[in-house]
């Protein structure tokens, strides 16, 4: 499960790629290069047909009985995230220029768990399917998890962390991601080809 990821370049640079533009509606900063559970990252919503960049936290808030805010989404079909799923004006782009994932193992040498950071060399800027909801004041969001066709030693992000990965996408798949009815999205939602990715 993913939880730290990095957004090393300038808001200008994320709305140069994104064909987007500043929500002035967003009034929250982000004051680091990384975001983690919690703190505010960047989304790319779609409002009134044109792409918003503006910044969230990053965590919707847990069920009943959870104490974790929830980052990652994985279930599709509950109920908690139907209802975001199903809403085109719920969806994001969440803005990404590396992601880390902790190995499942501890070093034998050290008894330690190793963190891997990906990118897409291709692409200093990609993005994740997210969702967002409001909170509050405010806004959070999380993004979709996959897994991986077949055995996830096979692909270079399972091969460290097995369980999911993130849902990137591919440019040309961001408007039907964002508007698209859920039935036609929600296939958007696999593995990205551990061929594209790097690893270090």
């Amino acid at each position: 499960m993913c939880n730290l990821y990095n957004i090393k370049v300038s808001r200008a640079d994320f709305n140069a790629y994104f064909q987007s533009s500043d929500d002035w509606r967003s009034e929250l900063t982000v004051e680091k290069d990384y975001v983690s559970p919690s703190k505010p990252g960047y989304v790319v919503r779609e409002v009134d047909g044109a792409r918003q960049l503006g910044v969230m936290n990053w965590g919707f808030p847990p069920p009943p009985g959870v104490k974790p805010l929830v980052v990652n989404v994985r279930n599709y079909t509950s109920p908690f995230w139907r209802t975001a799923l199903s809403k085109p004006d719920r969806r994001c782009l969440v803005p990404v220029t590396e992601f880390q994932e902790w190995s499942v193992e501890p070093d034998p040498a050290t008894g330690k768990k190793t963190k891997h950071w990906f990118a897409v060399p291709s692409r200093p800027i990609f993005a994740f399917a997210g969702v967002w909801r409001p909170v509050g004041e405010g806004a959070s969001y999380a993004f979709l998890t996959c897994g991986y066709d077949g055995d996830p030693a096979g692909h270079i992000v399972g091969a460290i962390h097995p369980k999911a990965m993130p849902v990137i996408l591919h440019e040309e798949d961001f408007d039907r991601s964002l508007n698209a009815p859920i039935d036609d999205a929600l296939p958007l939602a696999c593995a990205f080809p551990w061929q594209l990715l790097a690893v270090r």
